[in-house]
């Protein structure tokens, strides 16, 4: 049976921090809404189905469209804005670098076991809240403005991620964009937050 894969850049250091307090803080205020099935992540591809067979070649798709797209910009991604819409609130993200190496990634990663094709994402933004109750609206406004500053500092990882039929999560490999050092290990996630990426 075909497993579902996806690619994500997703913030760490400081910022990470922040959105992690906000996150757990909107939970306890508000209550869940979608966003809290997912970790603070950019969405790069939309998800996709192979068998497990291939997952060494998206891995090695990935690192190949990586070193492809050298060198790398500084930051290599702006975040432009924060953004509070009815039904969303987010980071709005820019990374022309990013959207280059994901498309040498889309023509690198030639599975003969994928009968769909990439999608990739146009729009980079990482999500804080969508799908909420209306009433709750100002209040995750308020607690974002309180929790997250657009000046902390964040590195960012490249991560190829496994979804599972149980909504388990599998990271297969990660890189640190600012120094594209591979970090091995299959990191499986939780229901948490700190845990789901999403599409």
């Amino acid at each position: 049976m075909p497993e579902t894969f996806i690619v994500y850049a997703c913030p760490v250091g400081e910022l990470a921090d922040q959105l992690d307090r906000y996150f757990q803080q909107s939970l306890t205020f508000c209550g869940e809404n979608a966003a809290h099935r997912y970790m603070p992540h950019c969405t790069l591809t939309g998800f996709f189905q192979d068998e497990e067979v291939a997952i060494p070649l998206y891995v090695q798709a990935l690192d190949r469209a990586l070193k492809q797209a050298q060198p790398s910009p500084d930051p290599v991604v702006t975040i432009q804005k924060l953004t509070f819409r009815s039904d969303w609130h987010g980071l709005e993200l820019q990374s022309d670098w990013l959207k280059k190496v994901i498309a040498i990634f889309a023509e690198l990663a030639v599975s003969p076991t994928r009968s769909d094709a990439l999608r990739l994402k146009d729009w980079l933004h990482l999500s804080l809240a969508y799908e909420f109750q209306f009433e709750h609206s100002e209040s995750l406004i308020q607690l974002a403005q309180e929790c997250i500053d657009l000046q902390a500092s964040v590195q960012w990882e490249l991560r190829f991620y496994q979804r599972h039929a149980d909504y388990r999560w599998t990271c297969h490999q990660s890189w640190k964009l600012s120094s594209l050092l591979p970090i091995f290990g299959h990191a499986i996630s939780t229901q948490t937050n700190s845990g789901n990426p999403h599409n």
